[in-house]
């Protein structure tokens, strides 16, 4: 079982910055790859970004891309989520969720149905 509680999250100006932090308690932390994903009212979750066991791989929706960066301390259970240059419609719930695998996979990783954990969320609210 992996626990997962996001924070950071809050009211931000169009074009200011943000870190969000998922701390993960439970077993083996370092053998998951870990997901950022978001919920905007009314809509579907989405995939924001991903980033491998080892920190070594990320990757981004295409509209977050050059914007936010992930990453991660195994040492602390630690997943980050830099979030800059934000946009009134980056305005969400953002969850951190796990997933559990042996081989790293873009496709796998970017389908918010094949997370094993998810935490609380944590609100982004960006004013313009």
């Amino acid at each position: 079982q992996l626990e997962l509680v996001e924070s950071g999250g809050g009211l931000v100006q169009a074009g200011g910055s943000l870190r969000l932090s998922c701390v993960a308690s439970g077993l083996a932390f370092s053998s998951y790859a870990m997901g950022w994903i978001l919920q905007a009212p009314g809509k579907e979750r989405e995939f924001v970004a991903s980033i491998s066991w080892n920190g070594a791989i990320t990757d981004y929706a295409d509209s977050m891309k050059g914007r936010f960066t992930a990453s991660r301390d195994n040492a602390k259970n630690t997943v980050y989520l830099q979030m800059n240059s934000l946009k009134p419609e980056d305005t969400a719930v953002y969850y951190c969720a796990a997933q559990r695998i042996t081989v790293y996979s873009r496709t796998n990783l970017k389908n918010v149905k094949r997370y094993n954990y998810w935490g609380q969320g944590t609100q982004v609210t960006v004013s313009s």
